[in-house]
Formats: C-alpha cells, structure tokens, sequence
C-alpha cells in the first residue's frame, strides 16, 4: 500500500480545563494595585508641589528620582553658582524618595550626607532669589554660600535690603576669604546674642515689675507696706555695705599712702561729706526725723507711750 492510500491521523487537541478564579485573592490584588496607584499620585502631587516652592525646574516636566538624580548630578558638574539648584533638586529628591533610599541616591551621586543636608539649607534659606540674589552673587562660591547659613532670615533680609547688618557689609562680603568671612560672621553671631540676651533680659526685669505691680494692685494695704518696707530695706543694707566695705577701704588705703597733710584729710572728709549731704537731702525731701540715736529714740516713745 502506499502511503497516498493512508489517512492521516491528527492527534486530538488536549482539553482545557476551566480553573477557578480565586475571587478573594484577586480582589486584594486589585487593591493593592489602587492603593499603589493612589500613592504614586500622592507623592508626584506633593513633589511637583515641592519643586515648585523651592523654584526647581523639574527634569523632563517628570517626578522621576532617575531623572531628578541625573540632573543634580549634571548641576554638580556645572560652575558653583549652581549649589543652590543642586539642593533644591536634593531636597525634591529627597521628597520623590521611598522612606530609606535617598542616603543610598546620596552614595550613588558621591554627596556626604551632612554636605547635602547644607546644601538643602542653602536652597531653603536663599530660595527667594528676589530677596538674596545680591547676597548670593556676593559670596561667588559654595563654601561662603554655606558659611552665611549661620545668619537668620531678618540679617538677610536687613543685608539684601540695606546692604548691612551689623558691622557686616554687603560690599566687604565679596572680598573676603572663607576664614575671614567665617570670623565675621561670629562676631555678627556674638553681638547679635548679646543684644538678644539684653533684649531678654530687659524682658524679664519689666514682666517682674508688672507682676510686682499686680500683686501691689491686688494685694492688702498692710501686705503692700510690708512688700515695700522689705525691699527698701534690702537697698539700705546694699548701701550700707557700700559704705563700709566699699568707702572704708578706700579710706583706709588713702590714709594708709597719706604723707599727713592736711589736703589728704580734707579729700577724705569731703567723701565722707559728700554722703552725709545725700542722706540730709533725702531727711529734707521727705521730712523725716534724725533717729541716728536709735537706743535715745526708742527710750522716748516708750516714756512717750507710758505718760498717755
């Protein structure tokens, strides 16, 4: 026989089974899908809303952390006028990031994590061009640029606005070295905290003397005099220790390099003249009585007290 004369046989197709869909399953994966979508939508909503507020120029118009890395990277490469853009494009970075990658896009860029974290310092102290462009040309390089992070806001402000602030001059800036523009921002910084302690401490004295005042204002008359009677006695014993700590050895160390003239003891007795005067203006200005024999006083209100 030959084969014309045979049937071909082709074998049977193998049946499909219908496997069962396992609707939980599916479901869960549906939602995890959206809840991904969702946050995806988030975190480009709240970094294109980032780089918009610091001024940065999305690559691509994209919040991609591939692109972004690229173009910090490129900035990097660029003149040193170009940091500020660096940390702006850093800190969006760092915002398009999941939780724990950016220190890794910072090992991958070669940025130190304390030098990038200057750099988004930078960006977020000088991102108001309008506001600090004269201060930014002036520094012209990375390393002023980051020592004048040390400035507060209204120092840049009262820079950009009257080309001073403090000793420190908008003009001298551009000048100086690194060293000494970090020595002058010290002494800014120092004085700046002095006045502020001042400031502070002036503060403090008036919000005493206002609730002195309340408790005055509030409190019973015999409560007040007492009040008063105390502090006024504390200043009489200040001054009294004054007087004889102070004066005293003063007079001592006079008379102790005096030649015995004459002039020497009537220097000395006009100090002492001097106090007495102070104390008989007071007895005059307020009318009071001379009770320096206190013990004699004492003995005539009690024979005074006795005969009524």
């Amino acid at each position: 026989m030959t084969n014309a004369g045979r049937k071909t046989l082709v074998p049977a197709a193998p049946a499909i089974k219908d496997e069962e869909i396992d609707e939980p399953k599916l479901a869960g994966a549906m939602q995890a899908l959206r809840a991904e979508g969702l946050a995806l939508q988030e975190r480009d909503a709240s970094v294109r809303a980032l780089a918009q507020q610091l001024g940065y120029q999305l690559p691509a118009d994209a919040t991609d952390p591939d692109l972004i890395q690229r173009d910090i990277a490129a900035n990097m490469r660029r003149s040193v006028e170009a940091c500020l853009e660096v940390g702006r494009g850093l800190r969006v970075l760092k915002e398009a990031c999941e939780h724990g990658n950016f220190i890794a896009r910072l090992e991958v860029l070669g940025i130190d994590r304390k030098v990038a974290a200057r750099f988004m310092q930078s960006a977020a102290k000088f991102s108001n061009v309008s506001t600090s462009r004269h201060l930014i040309a002036a520094a012209g390089n990375q390393s002023k640029l980051f020592e004048l992070l040390i400035l507060d806001d209204e120092q840049i402000e009262e820079l950009e606005l009257t080309g001073q602030t403090g000793e420190l001059r908008l003009d001298d800036i551009a000048g100086m070295s690194v060293k000494e523009l970090r020595a002058a921002l010290r002494e800014q910084r120092a004085e700046t905290d002095a006045t502020r302690r001042v400031l502070a401490d002036k503060n403090a004295a008036m919000d005493k003397l206002r609730a002195q005042l309340k408790r005055i204002e509030t409190a019973p008359r015999d409560m007040v005099q007492l009040e008063l009677q105390k502090e006024a006695t504390a200043i009489m014993h200040d001054a009294l220790g004054a007087i004889r700590g102070g004066v005293r050895q003063a007079l001592i160390k006079l008379r102790a390099h005096s030649d015995g003239s004459t002039r020497d003891d009537v220097f000395c007795a006009g100090l002492v003249g001097q106090l007495a005067h102070e104390l008989q203006l007071l007895r005059e200005e307020f009318r009071l009585p001379d009770v320096s024999n206190a013990a004699e006083l004492e003995l005539a209100a009690e024979v005074a007290q006795w005969a009524d």
